[in-house]
């Protein structure tokens, strides 16, 4: 029996199609590929495709919202990337200190390469690919809201005089795998709000918070009645509280929560 997920957290529009099109075609352009990846849903929000079409180009990996998860858990992704030879870095875009780190990074590797660096960031939808950029730059560059969707074509900017950086429209993999890749990637943002009920993935996270007891993480009615959802009669507007709940869960109100760690290497 199918989940009931399946019928709604699938989302490939066709400007996806077009993007990835796109991107292969200027691969020949591209001396470095950046991959933004959420580090709180570090395997869920890695899209293999991206992964296969840059497999030649040399590649750098951000764990982008470190902020926002759990330091351990980002450090034993970041321990995994390294063991297969990805120079990956823990990000969080609010910070000088990183946005200064990575711009060196990315400057130093354009000291081996002739000419202009052209650098392309590329991510699933809402990853922080546009917020890297717009702190990279040190200016509001590209568009950005936090939701999934907003980049739709392909841009370049300039971050130093012979660096350039392309940022790409987000891209889903066809078929999100299963039912836990769905919801993460849904409370994430990886998904637009339209295509999945806010309460159920709600209810997906807090039982899966409950198993793992994590402090700080409250029932869905207990928020609603903290936040004043309540209508006339008693009864709550769970809908609305289950979307205002998944926007404290990404501002980080109930603290730094990963969803997913690196799985076991198989031997």
């Amino acid at each position: 029996m199918s989940d009931p997920l399946d019928r709604v957290v699938q989302w490939y529009p066709g400007h996806m199609v077009k993007a990835m099109r796109g991107i292969g075609e200027r691969l020949a352009l591209v001396d470095l590929a950046i991959e933004v990846v959420d580090a709180r849903v570090a395997l869920s929000g890695a899209n293999p495709d991206l992964a296969r079409v840059l497999a030649e180009k040399p590649r750098m990996l951000l764990l982008s919202r470190a902020d926002l998860a759990n330091p351990a858990i980002t450090q034993e992704w970041l321990e995994r990337y390294r063991a297969r030879g990805i120079r990956a870095l823990a990000f969080n875009a609010r910070s000088r200190r990183d946005c200064s780190f990575v711009r060196d990074e990315i400057v130093r590797f354009a000291e081996s390469v002739r000419g202009t660096t052209r650098a392309m960031i590329v991510g699933i939808p809402n990853s922080g690919k546009s917020t890297a950029l717009n702190a990279l730059l040190g200016r509001a560059a590209a568009r950005v809201q936090n939701r999934a969707g907003i980049t739709r074509s392909l841009q370049w900017f300039r971050l130093a005089p012979d660096v350039e950086l392309m940022d790409t429209p987000g891209i889903l993999v066809p078929k999100i795998p299963n039912a836990d890749a769905q919801w993460h990637l849904a409370l994430c943002g990886g998904v637009p709000v339209e295509r999945y009920d806010p309460e159920e993935i709600v209810e997906r996270f807090t039982a899966w918070a409950a198993q793992l007891a994590l402090d700080g993480v409250p029932s869905l009615e207990a928020f609603a009645r903290k936040g004043g959802f309540a209508r006339k009669g008693g009864e709550f507007d769970f809908h609305n509280a289950a979307r205002s709940y998944i926007s404290r869960f990404n501002d980080g109100t109930f603290g730094r929560i990963s969803l997913e760690r690196p799985p076991e290497e198989r031997a």
